[in-house]
Parts: C-alpha cells; sequence; structure tokens
C-alpha cells in the first residue's frame, strides 16, 4: 500500500510538470553570487549548474534554521522559471521567500509528508528540462542518494540544492554534493542614523571540489535575491580557511 501511495503521488507530479517547457536553450555552466570574493573563490566563478549543492542548517534554533531556506530562495530566484520545492509537509512562508526574490507563483510544491519521499520527488524534478531548479528538504542524506541527485542534475543540467533540517547538531554525512554551505547570523553595526541596515550572514563554505573551505561576512538578500558585501568590510582581506579542501 505504501509503495502504491508514493506511485500515485510520483504519478500525480509527472502530471503537474508534464506542461513545462522542454528547454531554454544552453543554460549558464554556473550562477554567480555577484559579489566578487566568493565569485573568484569557487571553481569556475560560481556555483556549478547540473550539480547537486547542499546547504545545512546552522542551528535548530528557528531564526537560524530559517536562514538556510533564505539563502536557497535567494539563489534560485535568480534563475528564470519555475522552482520545484519538495518537502515533507508545508511549512514554508511565503512572504519570506518573496522578500529575498523567490514569487510565491514560481514555486511548485511537492507535498510528500514523508521525508523518504522528498528524494524521488527530486529525482523526477531533475529529469524536467523546463524547471529553473530543484529544492528538498531533508534531514538525511546518504552519500548513495545524494550521488543519485548528482548525476540526475547532471543529467539535465538543472541546479539541484539540499537543505539538511534538524542536522545542525550533527557532522554532515558524506556527500556527493559539488558543494556544502552553513549559513549563520552575523552581528550587524548600528545605523549611523534613521532607517534599518539590512541583517548581515556569516556565510560558510564548508566543502567545495576544487576550493579549499572559506568564510565570508555579506549582507542578507535583497528583493531580486542579490547578496552584497557591506561597504565597511568590502576592503578587508578574506576570511583565513577554516580547513584543508576536502578531495573532490
Amino acid at each position: 500500500m505504501r509503495q502504491a501511495g508514493r506511485e500515485q503521488r510520483l504519478a500525480a507530479l509527472r502530471r503537474s510538470l508534464g506542461g513545462l517547457e522542454a528547454g531554454r536553450g544552453e543554460p549558464p555552466p554556473v550562477l554567480a553570487f555577484g559579489v566578487g570574493p566568493i565569485d573568484r573563490h569557487l571553481p569556475g566563478g560560481g556555483l556549478r549548474r547540473g550539480a547537486l549543492h547542499e546547504i545545512v542548517e546552522a542551528s535548530a534554533n528557528d531564526a537560524q534554521a530559517a536562514l538556510a531556506t533564505l539563502f536557497a530562495a535567494s539563489l534560485v530566484a535568480r534563475l528564470p522559471g519555475p522552482v520545484l520545492w519538495c518537502l515533507a509537509s508545508r511549512d514554508l512562508f511565503a512572504p519570506g521567500l518573496a522578500a529575498v526574490g523567490l514569487h510565491p507563483d514560481r514555486v511548485l510544491y511537492a507535498e510528500t509528508w514523508r521525508d523518504a519521499e522528498v528524494l524521488p520527488a527530486m529525482e523526477e524534478g531533475l529529469r524536467q528540462r523546463g524547471l529553473a531548479a530543484v529544492v528538498g528538504e531533508l534531514s538525511r542524506l546518504g552519500l548513495t542518494a545524494s550521488r543519485r541527485l548528482h548525476l540526475a542534475a547532471a543529467g539535465s543540467g538543472g541546479f539541484a540544492l539540499a537543505l539538511r533540517r534538524g542536522r545542525a547538531e550533527a557532522e554532515p554525512e558524506p556527500s556527493a554534493a559539488f558543494t556544502r554551505w552553513r549559513i549563520r547570523p552575523a552581528p550587524s553595526p548600528s545605523p549611523p542614523g534613521p532607517g534599518l541596515l539590512r541583517a548581515r550572514w556569516t556565510v560558510e563554505l564548508l566543502r567545495a571540489r576544487g576550493a579549499a573551505p572559506q568564510t565570508w561576512i555579506v549582507e542578507a538578500p535583497d528583493a531580486k535575491g542579490r547578496l552584497r558585501l557591506p561597504a565597511d568590510l568590502a576592503d578587508r582581506p578574506l576570511a583565513p580557511a577554516a580547513r584543508r579542501a576536502a578531495p573532490g
């Protein structure tokens, strides 16, 4: 019965994706951040398309956990086309996504009700060339499963993001993801006058093929999903790498 239910949900997902365009031409090889120090550090000048990337929660605290979601939303917001977001239950705050550039009208939700069924839904989405990106919320992502997602993304040229939920206190499992990121809040200075400053984030590259781990402080995404360096930090050298890059 459980297998039959999964097949029914996947069939419904295929029907909902069936009207997407078959292709949009050759996508660019990378998605650039638009932040010079980050793009120069990454192989190819940005996040590789046709690959799986991983974002882990920095803390189980709701406010900090939300930063991983906003970071993912800001990335896919800058890609043209619809976004498939796979999750066990819909608990996304649509105005929050819109605030970082991802309008709710662009999001197709695949609600699986079970964490184990998020992976098949992501694979199904990655076979569709009309999607801008596929995002999946997961508590666990082993090496075999991550390889499947990475190969599916490579086959279609899709952009895949795995949001790791509820694993903030544990060391993430080995994964085939091309990069692994963690987002934390960073202290912000007091505003010099009336008005509010944009929040600051500490963006940590924990692992990447062909690049050392690194940390940057940036301003939170604007309404178009763009990060930027704070003006008072733009001319400072990069933070030192925490450790050597993991072997690719």
